[in-house]
């Protein structure tokens, strides 16, 4: 084995009992009756969650390395989308099982975490060979990444249960607003090549190659776009002009009768939002959330802006520290930009929307063998976006990172950060 090896595993191990233990903390808040409800089609119930991401480990290492499976039926009932596999049972029809219980799910988490000890004790000690050995360690920290991008998905199902349930019912977590709101400015970027892709460390295969790309001058928006901000675009009658909207953003805001983000209610003529931690007034100074990129691309064009490209993004926070407003912070709702003097918001709050398609870099290859359905077959039809979010995991973040949604899509905590052509 290599130098350092046994610092390496230890330093897994221990991130993988966080990362497993960290699911069950984000369930605490539940009720029993919480744990089985599927919202939309596209949501998932909480205890489905917990069982797919510990599918993955059985899956993807303790099946390879010969251990039998806890429940053979497991492996159609918690497969996600990985055909490779065998065949999913239907993401829409998730919520229909009562069975097994979540009793049950949290036996088969600790029946696999306690696997999956033993297995890294063995390659510890040297019982597999380097080739076995690596390929373990690999997918045991894909699987732990994996695991953590389910527990944002976990955040914004859950909210978006309690958020439609007339009772409102609480969380958790804790929002303050900014005093005085910063005004708007922009920061201008001069361009020119750049690289683009991750430099070192874990990344998913999306985020490779790394890679030169131009960029032509451009100004970026120094802070996020805020309540009270988006909220004059409403006024405005946003979303009654044809104009400001792509043709099939125009179509969805007919299609589904839109007026507003996801979450934002009137009453008595005041704006309301269900967080978190409730339904409350509205706060002006707080970024706009749970908008699609649609509302964000009809909202740049209200204020003569546009949205950034993943690669302008990019190219402006591999400079900045990654630090912000995560999940550890326990707020799960974006908070107001602190003046610092410069660019502010770039890493948690939201996911912001940028205007590149999702697609592979020059070069890209996916993983080999049926993991490469994990990322690779979904390059088509979708946006990047950037930057994580109150709901992401601060050790999961990273400036090459690519997440991606469906432009309708705005159930996840997104929001919208202006870009401007210079010249």
């Amino acid at each position: 084995m290599a130098p350092g090896w046994e610092s390496r595993i230890a330093e897994l191990c221990h991130h993988f009992g966080e990362v497993r233990q960290r699911s069950v903390e984000l369930c605490a808040p539940l009720e029993i009756e919480d744990y089985g409800v599927q919202p939309m089609d596209d949501a998932s119930p909480p205890k489905w969650h917990l069982a797919h991401t510990t599918w993955f480990f059985e899956t993807f290492i303790l099946r390879e390395h010969g251990v039998p499976p806890f429940d053979p039926l497991y492996e159609t009932l918690f497969n996600s989308y990985y055909n490779g596999v065998g065949t999913p049972y239907p993401r829409p029809r998730r919520g229909f099982l009562s069975r097994p219980t979540v009793a049950q799910i949290l036996t088969y988490r600790q029946h696999v975490d306690q696997q999956m000890t033993r297995l890294l004790a063995e390659v510890n000690k040297g019982d597999h060979d380097d080739v076995s050995a690596r390929q373990i360690v690999e997918r045991l920290e894909l699987g732990c990444h994996h695991e953590q991008q389910h527990q944002e998905l976990l955040l914004t199902d859950i909210k978006y249960n309690l958020g439609h349930n007339p009772l409102y019912p609480v969380y958790g977590g804790e929002v303050s607003e900014p005093a005085d709101p910063l005004p708007l400015k922009f920061t201008q970027c001069e361009g020119g090549i750049v690289s683009v892709g991750s430099q070192n460390g874990f990344a998913f295969d999306n985020e490779l190659p790394r890679h030169e790309t131009l960029l032509r001058p451009f100004a970026l928006a120094h802070r996020l776009v805020t309540n009270a901000e988006y909220g004059e675009f409403i006024a405005d009658g946003g979303y009654q002009r044809a104009d400001l909207w792509l043709s099939e953003g125009w179509s969805t805001v007919h299609a589904q009768n839109w007026q507003a983000p996801l979450y934002w209610q009137q009453r008595d003529d005041e704006w309301w939002q269900y967080r978190l931690d409730g339904l409350h007034p509205l706060q002006g100074g707080l970024p706009v959330v749970h908008v699609s990129a649609h509302e964000a691309f009809a909202y740049a064009n209200w204020a003569q802006a546009r949205l950034p490209t993943e690669a302008e993004w990019e190219s402006v926070a591999t400079s900045l520290a990654c630090a912000g407003n995560f999940v550890e912070r326990g707020s799960f709702h974006p908070l107001g930009a602190a003046d610092d003097g410069g660019l502010t918001q770039m890493f948690g709050d939201v996911w912001e929307w940028t205007s590149s398609s999702y697609g592979p870099y020059p070069g890209y290859r996916p993983l080999p063998g049926t993991l490469g359905e994990y990322n690779g077959k979904f390059m088509s039809s979708q946006l990047v976006l950037r930057g994580g979010s109150c709901a992401t995991p601060a050790n999961h973040i990273r400036s090459s990172y690519r997440n991606f949604f469906y432009p309708p899509d705005r159930w996840q905590f997104s929001g919208i950060r202006l870009a401007r052509d210079l010249g």
